[in-house]
């Protein structure tokens, strides 16, 4: 799950958070007697679009998107000095040309230094949603598996899964995703408190 949140080489890791909750899929048809029972489900998509993966997603953007902010403004300074240099190079002072190559070089390994502080932090906290997360989710998707009946269930998130084909009546995606809502509900805002009373003198 890659997402360039910076526009370095260097590439935070939120995509996944930005997908939406997968359609509802059509009643399975019955299967032949004596087949194996088998389901599909995109893990990843499920964690992530649960009540409780959006407002993860809305945390680490709220935690990460003002550090954002600041590696964009320090990338444009950069670039500003990178174009000063190409453009009036030729016209400076040997010091003056020397000082900005320095400014430039020091200030780009600065900003690589904390993009992959950044980068590692991201990864921390995505790791520990995920365990979390990924942990309820299993535990509740071997529960459904064994109500329902299945024998299989293959995990089709990723791009290089054995699966070359499923029918849609075969993904337990949306069904996962609407009983693990129920089952860990996410804590609205609590209420504002009231407000202070007005004082009176008493008449």
């Amino acid at each position: 799950m890659k997402f360039c949140l910076f526009a370095l080489p260097a590439c935070l890791a939120l995509s996944a958070f930005a997908q939406t909750a997968p359609a509802p899929a059509p009643a399975a048809a019955p299967a032949p007697a004596g087949a194996p029972k088998v389901a599909v489900i995109q893990f990843q998509a499920a964690v992530l679009s649960t009540a409780e993966g959006k407002a993860a997603s809305m945390q680490l953007r709220a935690k990460f998107d003002p550090k954002k902010a600041d590696v964009d403004k320090r990338q444009a300074d950069l670039q500003t000095m990178q174009d000063k240099l190409q453009k009036g190079g030729a016209t400076m002072t040997p010091d003056a040309r020397a000082k900005l190559q320095d400014d430039l070089a020091r200030g780009s390994r600065n900003l690589q230094h904390d993009v992959d502080d950044l980068n590692g932090e991201l990864q921390q906290d995505e790791q520990k949603i995920m365990q979390e997360m990924g942990a309820k989710m299993s535990d509740l998707l071997q529960k459904y598996a064994t109500s329902h009946g299945y024998s299989i269930v293959l995990d089709v998130s990723s791009e290089q899964t054995p699966v070359l084909w499923a029918d849609a009546a075969s993904n337990i995606t949306a069904e996962i995703v609407k009983e693990y809502d129920a089952l860990h509900p996410v804590k609205s805002a609590a209420a504002a408190p009231p407000a202070p009373a007005s004082s009176r003198g008493a008449k």
